[in-house]
């Protein structure tokens, strides 16, 4: 009787797991914003990772562990598993040992273990130079890395609830600073972004087989983030730019077509981090610091956004914005696509919304104190 209690208990616990909806935010505590200059501490508290029960309401913490991160390179340096059993956490950037208050690129990834309570590292693994951003395919077994500091994508493979390396990619020189790698829901290709030759790589996926094609696209200016509708008819691409004031761009990919290619480019404002396709792939949330990391006085300060973009018909729309904080980062949809979550880098917390059909956008409750300055935001692919 009493193994049949605990195999009850233990279905209970897989059934619990299954329903589970979490949004990780990866925080990093090293760097600040001050009047529009980064400044790296010289004694920092550690990073952390924030892990959020999107099934409560209002969402709550369910832990905060400590895990190295980074807020340098795209806000999609967390991933999460699609079981939401484990998670990978980048950190492009560490402290040097050797000069405190200077930083170093990164060589490592951790693996978290979510079903752990609390969560914790469950490996250390290694990267290339300065891993950005990271992600898990929809089958949940194989993660890519984009190493910005080495111009290769590293490929890892997921089994049993272990991540192990495969190898690496060559995508180019280290001047192209790959910055984000996204699989196609159908796992059968990858694109990558490369921010300093503003183009993206395409990637075909065989089994546990990872070869770059002869083909690049041009986007707009300094490529960063890149998502995915879950269809898989659409990308979508963040072009940064170069800071200095002027408006920045989004650009649409057809991915119905091979070769893949860009049909629609649009104005977005200042700087677009974060980029995350809805759950229904109609729409596209960006992130845009629209000047709020600019000292006060200057011509180009302004407050933060997040904008909302509707695909239709191969194009892509302003249907809404809001306000948020300063130095916006990530941006995760809830996997019902009623909430959006934004991270607010300075003030270290992350701002609620409710999604309306039309995309339009109106507070969904209070903000969400995290540990840290919150650097990425992540959710789960739902599995196919």
């Amino acid at each position: 009787m009493r193994h049949l209690l605990l195999a009850g208990i233990a279905v209970l616990g897989l059934a619990a797991a299954a329903q589970a909806q979490l949004l990780l935010s990866a925080n990093d505590n090293k760097m600040v914003l001050e009047n529009g200059m980064v400044r790296t501490l010289r004694e920092p508290a550690p990073d952390t990772l924030t892990v959020i029960d999107l099934a409560t309401s209002p969402p709550s913490i369910r832990a905060e562990i400590n895990v190295p991160a980074s807020v340098v390179g795209p806000p999609l340096s967390v991933a999460i598993a699609p079981d939401e059993r484990l998670a990978l956490v980048t950190a492009n950037q560490r402290p040097n040992p050797a000069d405190a208050g200077r930083l170093v690129p990164g060589t490592t990834m951790a693996v978290v273990d979510l079903t752990a309570t609390p969560p914790r590292i469950a490996a250390t693994l290694p990267t290339g130079a300065g891993p950005a951003g990271v992600s898990i395919n929809g089958a949940g077994t194989m993660a890519l890395v984009a190493n910005r500091a080495e111009g290769t994508v590293s490929v890892y493979r997921i089994a049993n609830g272990q991540v192990t390396v495969h190898g690496k990619v060559e995508i180019g020189p280290v001047s192209s600073e790959v910055s984000h790698v996204a699989f196609t829901p159908d796992g059968r290709h990858a694109l990558v972004t490369r921010y300093g030759d503003h183009s993206v790589n395409v990637l075909q996926i065989d089994g546990d087989r990872v070869v770059k094609l002869d083909r690049e696209i041009t986007t707009g200016v300094r490529p960063y983030g890149v998502a995915v509708t879950p269809d898989g008819r659409h990308a979508v691409v963040a072009n940064i730019g170069r800071g200095t004031g002027d408006a920045d761009t989004v650009s649409l990919i057809d991915l119905t077509r091979e070769p893949f290619r860009v049909v629609d480019t649009v104005s977005i404002g200042q700087t677009p981090e974060g980029i995350q396709t809805s759950p229904d792939n109609r729409h596209v949330a960006v992130a845009v610091m629209n000047g709020s990391n600019k000292p006060a006085g200057s011509p180009f300060a302004g407050r933060g956004l997040v904008r909302m973009l509707r695909i239709e018909n191969g194009r892509l729309a302003v249907v809404a914005e809001a306000q948020v904080g300063t130095w916006a980062q990530g941006v995760a949809f809830s996997p019902d696509g009623r909430m959006l979550f934004v991270g607010n880098m300075v003030e270290k917390d992350i701002s609620v919304f409710r999604v309306a059909e039309d995309g339009k956008l109106a507070e969904g409750g209070p903000r969400i104190r995290v540990g840290g300055g919150t650097a990425a935001l992540r959710v789960a692919a739902r599995p196919r």
